[in-house]
């Protein structure tokens, strides 16, 4: 394929050395030392509602977790409503979840390469209006079961927790749960919906929340720009 054809990706605009490259450095960090369960191999990675950034934190995390922990690492795209990690990964939506759990392929087989080291994908396959039907525990327990003979570190892009009970049958089979909440959209009412629900099913399994401030809405003293924390070169 042609650079000129060649899909755009996050692979290609990662900064190692940004702001946001270090706390997702951090997080990982947290969540090895989280004092909430044992070792978290298996992780979702949900929000409250729809347009919070939960699937760029999953394939941001994904990266930095391959690149700078040496780790093996797996994004699985569980969104089969609205998948979204072939298009931040620039890969074919086709063969991928859906496949497997409709169609009885191995995990194995579906896997897709990225071009970063130690990091791979598996995508939604399709695009499936009556996911909550599909998606059966049973059947995830057999993929998490399978992947982890290969990977470290398996990172699950699951829908929203308000509208659907995906996230919740997911959970079941993981390790923990980490949520995503873009400040200054999100209203709290529907935040503490979503705490509530991984609270009252799986609270064990809450391993924290990322906030995704996109707006900027936090104190000015919260941005990295406050601190002289960004070390680009200035343009001359």
């Amino acid at each position: 394929m042609s650079a000129a054809r060649k899909k755009a990706s996050v692979l290609d605009f990662y900064d190692m050395e940004s702001p946001e490259a270090t706390e997702l450095r951090r997080l990982l960090h947290n969540i090895d030392n989280s004092a909430n369960g044992g070792e978290k191999r298996t992780l979702l990675v949900t929000s409250s509602v729809l347009s919070e950034g939960k699937s760029i934190i999953a394939a941001l995390l994904a990266i930095t977790a391959a690149r700078h922990k040496k780790r093996k690492t797996l994004l699985i795209d569980f969104d089969l409503r609205r998948p979204m990690v072939h298009k931040l990964y620039g890969l074919p939506l086709e063969k991928g979840v859906a496949d497997i759990l409709l169609d009885g392929l191995s995990a194995r087989s579906v896997i897709k390469n990225t071009s970063i080291e130690r990091l791979d994908a598996i995508t939604a396959g399709r695009v499936l209006s009556n996911a909550s039907e599909v998606i059966d525990g049973a059947a995830v327990h057999r993929i998490m079961e399978e992947m982890k003979f290969y990977y470290e570190l398996i990172l699950v892009d699951s829908p929203p927790l308000v509208p659907v009970m995906d996230p919740l049958i997911l959970l079941d089979e993981l390790d923990g749960a980490i949520m995503v909440i873009k400040a200054g959209a999100t209203q709290k009412s529907v935040v503490s919906r979503a705490c509530n629900l991984l609270a009252t099913v799986r609270k064990d399994k809450f391993v924290g929340v990322v906030v995704n401030n996109l707006n900027r809405s936090l104190p000015y003293y919260y941005d990295y720009n406050y601190y002289g924390y960004s070390y680009k070169g200035a343009a001359k």
